[in-house]
């Protein structure tokens, strides 16, 4: 129950940032966006297709302590690939590696697959049980991403220690 509410709440929030209508004369509109939101919430409940995979709101709080880390180092990888791209003399190296993905759930695996391609430089191109492939840009990001940081982060984001 508590998925299929905050479900109804984050529907309701996208509709409310995309309507744009706030004024009282626009009640209707909300209400209508109320039970448009409210609809599409009990009909997903009856298909069976809501659950924790789909829909992580136990993650979320953990997240936010998460996020500002990958922002952060989604901005020190740019900042390491314009300096690469601007200064011939920086080596790029193009490298494949396997990393182990420590994650017990597969939505565990899929954040830390997606957090390795968002920060630039390193892309996954495959995930197989419990290893993930990573094409890196430069000798120096592939071996940042041996170190375990960043699995070790998302590992504590979906629960372990």
């Amino acid at each position: 129950m508590r998925i299929l509410l905050s479900l109804c709440v984050v529907l309701l929030g996208v509709w409310l940032l995309w309507s744009g209508r706030y004024s009282i004369e626009h009640t209707y509109v909300l209400v209508l966006g109320i039970v448009s939101c409210l609809a599409v919430a009990g009909i997903v409940r009856r298909m069976g297709i809501v659950d924790s995979e789909g829909h992580p709101v136990h993650l979320a709080g953990r997240a936010i302590v998460y996020l500002p880390w990958l922002l952060i180092a989604i901005l020190r990888s740019n900042v390491d690939v314009a300096l690469r791209i601007l200064n011939p003399r920086l080596p790029v190296s193009p490298t494949l590696i396997r990393t182990r993905a420590s994650q017990k759930t597969a939505l565990g695996k899929v954040i830390y697959a997606n957090s390795i391609t968002l920060t630039p430089g390193t892309v996954s191109v495959d995930v197989e049980d419990d290893l993930v492939l990573v094409h890196a840009l430069s000798r120096e990001s592939a071996e940042e991403l041996a170190g375990g940081e960043m699995d070790r982060r998302v590992r504590a984001v979906e629960g372990g220690s």
